[in-house]
């Protein structure tokens, strides 16, 4: 006679937990017959104490799972909103959880379908913010056995098929709960044809069916599902908040630790709880029971904060020969390179911050090693530190690819230093403009080398390296000079732009003229990228930054309108001239015309001045 085999399965649409069997293909008799042989032989054995006796160990990340809401860190908003949301009845049919790994959204859901599903002590209830855990609901969940809250990987579970078992389930309702819950593990993964397969379901969903979603790549879940979800963005939890969660646990576990440990820790956690009890589950171990500080960097490969202060003063001070040993030095107790250039990432962070934020330097919980740092860097620029960020930046992914990690980390450094000592953009631009050369940074006596003009520049470690001064030629210094719009429209026709050139002098109206700044009124035809090649050009025809913008504001008349009424202004002072009246009365039919002469040619000719400073050109015609 043929059985089915049934095996069991964790959870999903086929089954909700491991005491939930699927069922399989049919077989014969015998098969089954051995599965259940293997089953007692497995009983047989936990009775008889064989693997009874020392439990099984329990990591940290999941002996501490928040099984409440208020046992949820870092997540203040959210717990609000589905607090407020289940004490008025306000529930979604269906809720979207995204956010980095470790943060709880497999943990939120849980909680969430434990809050829906719980009947009280006496077994009355309804849905509550503070599931009792004591009810045959709130213990099978907490237990994984529920057969009405089905948990599907979506990752491992992908196809259409496994959503048609979903929407088939879902027309029955629970079996024993008060909801049927659908939770689906980095839903991001399904297939597009799952994703519409699912859809029709999720939009309505029978009123005793929920579903949650949890994602770590929300961007790749179709905007489709996204609308049909009330969606939740987890934060990353703060250092500070996470130290302060590794330490009452540690407290739980009987476990010795510091202060500094546990900053440690949370740092390299990134916000993230379950990586950061990993972590903290390593350190106990390597400790036997005490976690200290030198214990986590050795772990993590972490170099001490002084040296990394000390690296940072060296690099940015140019002192390359002091740099080198230090780095040396922390190489030699095992700290990781790329973790040292993050490192000084962060330090220059800091200083850059600390100019930006004046208030931030008197931050009561700024490090000592910090505030050191800034009190004896203080008068390192922004424009300095920018340029080592890069660096710094750069350096990071070099020394990820390359060969030896330690000799990348080596020239990183060095590149750092020696940036420092080279001239700032903005110093270089200023020079220009004055007409000055580079100025040398040599000692007073020192000789030039060559027989001429050297720069000398200073390297860690006492030495100097010479370069030849170059002579900055006025040509060099700015190309044009812009002193108002009129000029600024000049350009482009003597750069033969004469499209740009047209709109400016016949379209454009003039709101606001400052060197560098320019405010436009632009019609309805003009180009849209207008502002844009208008600022392009003139930084580069004048040298200088120019930044164009447009405006709605009504501005001055386009220098076509201007031209226009000045020139009818002088046709109408041309005319009060008595000579002129004195042809007009000769020769009724003539005309007042411009004369596109030459100088000389005007010269030769009979033309009455009427100013110092304006001459009428007249032509008179029958």
């Amino acid at each position: 006679m043929a059985r089915a085999v049934c095996t069991p399965t964790r959870s999903g649409p086929k089954g909700s937990s491991r005491n939930v069997l699927a069922p399989g293909r049919v077989q014969s008799s015998t098969c089954f017959s051995l599965w259940l042989w293997h089953a007692r032989m497995a009983d047989s054995l936990f009775k008889n104490g064989e693997t009874n006796d020392a439990p099984a160990y329990k990591v940290l990340a999941r002996k501490y799972r928040p099984v409440t809401f208020d046992e949820l860190i870092g997540q203040e908003a959210m717990v609000k909103t589905l607090s407020n949301a289940i004490t008025q009845g306000r529930l979604p049919h269906a809720w979207m959880l995204t956010g980095v790994r470790g943060i709880g959204k497999t943990t939120t859901a849980r909680i969430i379908a434990r809050a829906l599903n719980c009947t009280g002590v006496d077994g009355k209830g309804g849905p509550t913010v503070h599931p009792c855990g004591q009810c045959e609901s709130c213990r099978a969940i907490l237990e994984d056995r529920h057969v009405d809250i089905l948990e599907m990987d979506a990752a491992s579970r992908t196809g259409v098929e496994d959503i048609r078992d979903i929407i088939e389930g879902v027309r029955y309702g629970p079996v024993s709960a008060r909801y049927k819950i659908y939770i689906l593990d980095e839903v991001h993964m399904l297939s597009k044809n799952a994703f519409n397969a699912l859809l029709k379901t999720l939009e309505e969903p029978p009123p005793h069916t929920k579903f949650i979603f949890a994602t770590t790549e929300i961007r790749k879940v179709p905007v489709t599902v996204l609308s049909r979800c009330q969606r939740f963005d987890l934060r990353r939890i703060d250092s500070a908040v996470l130290a302060e969660h590794f330490a009452k646990v540690a407290e739980k576990e009987g476990a010795q630790t510091d202060s500094d440990a546990m900053t440690m820790i949370a740092a390299a956690a990134d916000g993230s709880v379950r990586d950061g009890l990993s972590l903290l589950d390593q350190a106990i171990a390597r400790g036997n029971g005490a976690v200290s500080a030198d214990d986590v960097k050795a772990m993590l490969g972490l170099a001490d904060r002084g040296q990394t202060v000390a690296l940072c003063r060296d690099v940015l001070r140019g002192a390359m020969g002091e740099a080198l040993k230090t780095f040396e030095a922390m190489q030699a107790v095992g700290a990781d390179p790329v973790q040292v250039l993050q490192d000084l990432c962060d330090s220059v962070h800091i200083l850059t911050r600390a100019q930006v934020v004046p208030d931030f330097a008197a931050n009561a919980s700024l490090p000592e090693y910090d505030r050191n740092l800034l009190a004896d860097l203080a008068d390192i620029k922004i424009p300095a530190l920018a340029r080592a960020w890069q660096i710094l930046l750069k350096g990071i992914g070099e020394v990820q690819m390359a060969p030896r990690p330690a000799q990348a980390a080596e020239m990183v450094l060095i590149r750092v230093a020696y940036a420092s000592e080279l001239p700032l953009p903005g110093d270089l631009i200023k020079q220009l403009r004055n007409g000055k050369g580079l100025e040398s940074n040599a000692a007073p006596n020192t000789p030039p080398s060559g027989g001429g003009g050297g720069v000398k520049l200073a390297l860690g470690g006492g030495g100097v390296v010479s370069a030849p001064v170059v002579d900055i030629e006025p040509a060099l210094e700015l190309k044009a000079c812009v002193a108002s719009y009129p000029d600024a429209v000049a350009l482009f026709a003597e750069n033969r732009e004469a499209g740009l050139h047209a709109q400016l002098y016949g379209r454009v109206h003039l709101v606001r003229f400052e060197p560098g700044l320019l405010e436009l009124r632009v019609g309805d035809d003009a180009p849209a990228n207008l502002a844009g090649r208008v600022g392009k050009l003139l930084s580069e025809w004048t040298g200088q930054r120019w930044v164009v913008s447009l405006s709605s504001k009504e501005g001055d008349p386009t220098l076509h309108e201007q031209d226009q009424a000045k020139q009818a202004q002088r046709y109408a002072r041309a005319k009060e001239h008595p000579l002129v009246k004195a042809v007009f009365e000769t020769f009724p039919g003539a005309t007042l015309v411009d004369l596109k002469k030459t100088a000389n040619e005007l010269a030769s000719m009979d033309v009455a001045v009427l100013s110092d400073d304006e001459e009428i050109d007249q032509d008179s015609e029958d």
